[in-house]
């Protein structure tokens, strides 16, 4: 099976993580496409993954933008939709990992007569995204996707409520290696160290820096919380959201959090990162899609607290092995924060349990082996 990937980005997200555990058992008959160059290449080249830049120019729309923004854009991609369209042909099947990819790979796939499969990471909904890109998604997956796979139950149920076409669509949630989580004891001593936050709670935040990923709801929270409780925040800002970082560093100055609140930006070694911390949170204040800093903090075999909405609920079960909390509530989150502080052996046992389900569930193999069956559906029929 030959597979023709697309996405958008040039630097790795949630969705671009995923994709490489899917291409990676295709690496000797795949191409992944990008439409922005960046750190991503690097990691797909890193992953012996055969990867090209289809185009340097960045497109012009945001999940915000109007009819006409959307219009405007399609003229711009003309040359895009040629080049995937021509390349396409060489492959059995092109897969759009993301919105924009999805544009270009729908009408692309018209052109060639190759079967478009789109991965649907997002939750199509208001607070996500503009009515216009909700209607374009819906209405070229309707039109010319022949399969759907989306990352959880609540980005299908989002996609169907959205006008999308409930028999096309199956749920593949994303996939771990449980092996890269497990960081000697050594390390993280070390780590903690470097950090300079040995004898301390370290709670720690992981994602783009941005006001739905709840960072603000975090360290208002932290605020509540004893002194020996500190927060690293591992990410940074990206689609022209630096305003908010300048937010959340007044807020820590204005709370008398300077000293226990550390600005990590990008980094490469996220499961040492998790490992060293004493408690995951995850805050955002809209539905997430899925949610892999939270899968990722079970098999870090940490204690997680995560927003009580969308994939995350497919994720934690609350007091079983984890903690879910209402989203956009700081007082609550401090009160599960203090609860974890207090009962550290209640709270190590959820922990454990947590990494076992974990593994149980998300197994990359398993994921991979549902993906490909999925494939080899569509192409026999």
């Amino acid at each position: 099976m030959k597979i023709l990937f697309l996405d958008q980005s040039g630097k790795p997200g949630g969705a671009e993580l995923c994709l490489i555990d899917i291409a990676k058992p295709y690496r000797h008959h795949c191409l992944v496409g990008l439409f922005a160059d960046g750190s991503f290449k690097s990691l797909l080249e890193q992953n012996e993954i055969p990867v090209e830049i289809l185009t340097n120019r960045e497109i012009q729309v945001r999940k915000e933008s109007s009819l006409s923004q959307g219009l405007a854009s399609l003229t711009q991609l003309l040359p895009l939709i040629n080049k995937v369209a021509t390349i396409a042909r060489e492959y059995d099947l092109i897969y759009a990992n993301t919105q924009k990819a999805l544009v270009v790979g729908a009408i692309a796939s018209f052109i060639s007569r190759r079967p478009l499969v789109y991965h649907l990471h997002d939750i199509l909904s208001p607070e996500h995204f503009s009515k216009t890109n909700r209607t374009i998604a819906v209405s070229l997956a309707n039109r010319f996707a022949k399969l759907i796979i989306a990352n959880s139950q609540a980005s299908k149920q989002a996609f169907i409520e959205a006008g999308g076409k409930e028999n096309i669509i199956e749920i593949a949630y994303n996939g771990f290696d449980s092996n890269l989580y497990q960081i000697s004891n050594d390390e993280i001593k070390k780590l903690r160290q470097e950090l300079g936050l040995e004898n301390k709670f370290i709670i720690g935040h992981f994602s783009r820096l941005s006001p739905w990923k709840g960072q603000h709801i975090l360290i208002e929270a932290l605020a509540k919380c004893p002194e020996n409780a500190v927060v690293i925040l591992v990410g940074d800002a990206l689609f022209g959201e630096q305003e908010y970082v300048k937010k959340l560093h007044l807020q820590v100055t204005n709370l008398g959090l300077g000293n226990r609140v550390k600005f990590l930006g990008f980094r490469n070694d996220i499961p040492q990162l998790m490992s060293a911390c004493d408690l995951i949170a995850h805050t955002s204040t809209a539905a997430e899609p899925f949610g892999r800093v939270i899968v990722e903090g079970m098999l870090c075999g940490k204690p997680v607290i995560a927003a009580k909405a969308g994939g995350a609920m497919e994720i934690v079960e609350n007091g079983v092995n984890g903690f879910l909390v209402v989203p956009n509530q700081p007082q609550e989150l401090a009160i599960v924060i203090n609860q974890c502080m207090q009962e550290i052996e209640k709270t190590q046992t959820l922990a454990n349990k947590a990494r076992e389900s974990a593994i149980a569930r998300f197994d990359v193999e398993v994921i991979n082996q549902n993906i490909a069956g999925f494939l080899r559906n569509l192409l026999q029929v």
